[in-house]
C-alpha cells in the first residue's frame, strides 16, 4: 500500500513524492464522551491507516486527490482557507494546514495523496486518521519540530474550529500518540499519557470490531447538543468540568440538576470510574475482566447518553448470549461500530451469532475485523 500511494502520487502529481506518512484510526476500550468533559479515555490505534504521499509546494497551493474521492484534484490557495470554506473531506487536511498557519507556522503550499482502509462512518475515527497523517507528512516536510502531542492537538484544532465537530481531543491523541501493543491511558485535561501492555493474543483474548454499517455524522448537531448539556451541567454544579465531580458526590449532584441533564451526568460521572477499574485489571494482568466493564458502558451509553442504535444494541446482547466476555458501542455514536472482547476459541461462534441476529432482524450484514493495537502517526516511506 505504501508502494502504491508513491506510485499513484506519481501518476496524479505529475512527480514524485517527497515521502509517504500513515496515520491510523482508533477503537476506545473505555472512556465514551470524557475527552471533552476534562476526563479519562483508553483507546487503542488500529492496523487500519490513512496514507499520505506528499510533497512540498512554494507557490501558496494546495492540491489534494484522494483515492476514495470522485477524481478530480481539489486545488485551494492557502491564504484563502477559512472555517466553512471548504467542503466534504478536503476540509480535514485543508483544516490542518488553516490550524499551523493560525498557530505561527508558515507553510509554502503541498501536494497530497490520499487513501485509506480505515471505513468511514464507522466510529473508527476515519477524520483523525486523516488529520493527523496530513499533520505528520506536513511536519517532516517543512522540518516544523512539533511533537506527536502537538500534532494531535493542532488536528483537533482543524476539526473543532475548520470543520465545526466539537470533539474532544481524544481521536487525535491516539492517532498520533498509540503504540503498538499498547493501550493510551490519557488524562484529556492535563494531556498526561500512560501506555498500558495490552497483549491480548498472549491472554488467550481477541477484539472484535463489528461495524454495524449503520453510518454517523458527529456534524449533524447531535454531537454538540450532548456536549453542550455537559458543560451547562458543569456550570450548574459550578464546577470546571464533569471531571471534577467524584463519584462520591454524584448523587447529591443529580438532585441539583434539570432532569434532562442528569443522565448525562451520571453516564461521565460512572464512565469515568470504570476508565480507572479497567486500568486497574490491565495493570494486574487481568485482561479478561474488562469484559463487564465493556457491557456496563455501553448499557450506560444507551439508557444515559441515548446514543446506540437498534444495530449496536442487537450487536451487543448477541455476542453476549454467546459467550463474549463483554461489549459496547465504541465511538460517538448514532450508529458506527461495537467492540467485543472474546476468547480466541469463540470468534467464530460470537460471529456468528451476531450476524444471524442481523439476519433475523433484516438489517445489513455486519463487517467483522479482529483489531490489534498499533502504532500512531509516522513515516512510512
Amino acid at each position: 500500500m505504501i508502494d502504491e500511494a508513491a506510485t499513484d502520487f506519481e501518476a496524479v502529481h505529475g512527480a514524485r513524492s517527497s515521502g509517504v506518512w500513515a496515520a491510523p484510526g482508533r477503537v476506545n476500550l473505555i472512556g465514551e464522551h470524557t475527552d471533552y468533559n476534562d476526563g479519562f479515555v483508553l483507546p487503542i490505534a488500529l492496523p487500519h491507516t490513512t496514507r499520505v504521499a506528499a510533497r512540498r509546494r512554494e507557490d501558496g497551493r494546495l492540491r489534494l486527490y484522494s483515492a476514495q474521492g470522485d477524481g478530480t484534484i481539489t486545488d485551494l490557495a492557502l491564504d484563502a482557507l477559512a472555517p466553512g470554506v471548504v467542503a466534504s473531506w478536503a476540509a480535514y487536511p485543508a483544516g490542518v494546514c488553516w490550524a499551523l498557519a493560525e498557530a505561527g507556522f508558515a507553510i509554502g503550499g503541498a501536494d497530497l495523496f490520499i487513501d485509506s482502509d480505515v471505513p468511514t462512518g464507522a466510529g473508527l475515527s476515519s477524520s483523525a486518521a486523516l488529520e493527523c497523517a496530513t499533520a505528520v507528512a506536513l511536519n517532516d516536510l517543512y522540518e516544523l519540530g512539533l511533537t506527536a502531542p502537538e500534532l494531535a492537538l493542532i488536528a483537533q484544532r482543524a476539526e473543532n474550529a475548520f470543520v465545526g465537530v466539537p470533539c474532544g481531543v481524544m481521536d487525535q491523541m491516539a492517532s498520533a500518540c498509540c503504540t503498538d501493543g499498547t493501550a493510551l491511558f490519557l488524562d484529556t485535561r492535563t494531556l498526561e499519557q500512560r501506555h498500558v501492555p495490552l497483549d491480548l493474543a498472549a491472554a488467550g483474548l481477541r477484539l472484535l470490531v463489528i461495524d454495524t454499517r449503520v453510518k454517523h455524522d458527529l456534524g449533524d448537531g447531535a454531537y454538540a447538543a450532548l456536549r453542550a448539556g455537559c458543560e451547562r451541567a458543569a456550570e450548574l454544579l459550578g464546577l470546571p468540568a464533569l471531571r471534577d465531580l467524584p463519584a462520591a458526590g454524584l448523587e447529591a449532584a443529580l438532585d441539583r440538576l434539570p432532569d434532562e441533564l442528569r443522565p448525562l451526568v451520571r453516564h461521565v460521572v460512572t464512565e469515568n470510574g470504570r476508565v480507572a477499574a479497567a486500568i486497574e485489571h490491565l495493570d494486574g494482568g487481568r485482561i479478561a475482566e474488562l469484559g463487564p466493564i465493556l457491557t456496563a458502558g455501553h448499557a450506560s451509553l444507551r439508557d444515559d447518553f441515548r446514543v446506540s442504535c437498534p444495530e449496536t444494541d442487537l450487536t451487543v446482547e448477541a455476542a453476549v448470549a454467546a459467550g463474549a466476555l463483554g461489549a459496547r458501542m465504541t465511538g460517538g455514536g448514532f450508529g458506527g461500530s461495537v467492540i467485543v472482547l472474546v476468547e480466541a476459541e469463540r470468534v467464530a461462534e460470537v460471529s456468528a451469532a451476531v450476524e444471524g441476529a442481523f439476519r433475523s432482524a433484516g438489517f445489513a450484514a455486519p463487517v467483522t475485523f479482529t483489531a490489534v493495537p498499533s502504532a500512531g502517526a509516522r513515516r512510512v516511506g
